[in-house]
């Protein structure tokens, strides 16, 4: 299994079976699968509602298909409405206990907001808290001193932009291991993975075969087809390729044993620099997710990206 080494030396497997949407009843068997297949990095969050089964599907993998616990990498998500100081270890011991584990691998502050105690998603001004209320770098403290205990192997963040992480990393004492953010052929993220390069950030690239509900979109580019047809591959595996030749980490997602198997074998696939020069020209600067749901003027919440 191919690994990015972070910044702590933590190394990470650089695909992973990602979980977001993945039903309840499904995502089971869709873990089992995977790490029978030979993944060995499963990427979860405590708003997606399932991590009680992904836990089962950990634990009974670890009984029934003889894998160690120090061979799986699970990462894990503190949602928005836990971002006050006092909140962030009980929200970091739930997910824990739901993953049924005694440490996590990698934690992340989910998104740059902050809302109240108990919302999910903000539906009004009430719903919100300012980054003056509750500061990202105070949030991101209180994950050092879980880190620090041991009880998680490496911190980070999802969906930051470089004005985000340039005012994190002045604040607080390690620099972030990891920035997951959407990233694939039509929003390349060039600009913003060199600068997480240059402060020794890997990157994970969630939705790199593009949003579950526009599917198709990237999947039958005439473009990714032809390099899959010059390939003897799949438009899924060149997109996935195309990551790994960047050294940026990938978590696909699917509850398909066949669409899993094929994501996976997606790290056997190597793209010439002609391939990979086309599919870096394709960049749009298109984002599936807009994060306009995130965005609150009165609240200093102008823009997410």
């Amino acid at each position: 299994m191919k690994t990015v080494t972070l910044n702590n030396e933590t190394k990470m497997p650089i695909i992973g079976l990602g979980t977001f949407l993945s039903p309840k009843g499904e995502v089971y068997k869709a873990v089992r699968w995977a790490l029978k297949l030979g993944y060995r990095h499963i990427d979860c969050a405590s708003i997606y509602g399932n991590q009680a089964e992904v836990g089962q599907a950990i634990q009974d993998a670890i009984k029934e298909d003889n894998i160690k616990r120090e061979e799986l990498f699970i990462t894990s998500k503190l949602w928005n409405d836990a971002h006050r100081i006092e909140d962030v270890r009980p929200a970091f011991e739930m997910t824990k206990n739901e993953l049924k584990l005694d440490y996590l691998d990698l934690y992340l502050i989910h998104w740059p907001v902050a809302q109240k105690k108990g919302t999910q998603m903000p539906q009004n001004d009430d719903d919100w808290l300012s980054l003056d209320e509750v500061p990202l770098w105070e949030t991101y403290s209180e994950m050092e001193k879980l880190y620090e205990e041991g009880l998680c192997k490496a911190i980070g963040v999802s969906n930051f932009n470089k004005e985000h992480l340039g005012k994190l990393i002045s604040k607080t004492q390690i620099i972030p291991a990891v920035n997951q953010v959407e990233c694939h052929p039509l929003l390349n993220q060039k600009e913003l993975i060199d600068y997480c390069s240059k402060n020794n950030i890997a990157v994970t690239a969630y939705s790199p075969l593009g949003a579950q509900y526009s599917h198709g979109s990237l999947l039958s580019n005439p473009q990714i087809v032809e390099i899959a047809a010059k390939n003897d591959a799949t438009p899924a595996q060149v997109l996935l390729a195309w990551q790994i030749a960047r050294n940026v980490i990938v978590i696909p997602k699917s509850v398909h044993e066949d669409r899993i198997r094929e994501n996976f074998a997606s790290l056997a696939l190597t793209l010439d620099n002609d391939d990979i020069k086309r599919i870096d020209d394709m960049n749009e600067d298109h984002r599936f997710i807009t994060g306009e749901a995130f965005i609150n003027k009165s609240k200093g919440y102008s823009k997410i990206f």
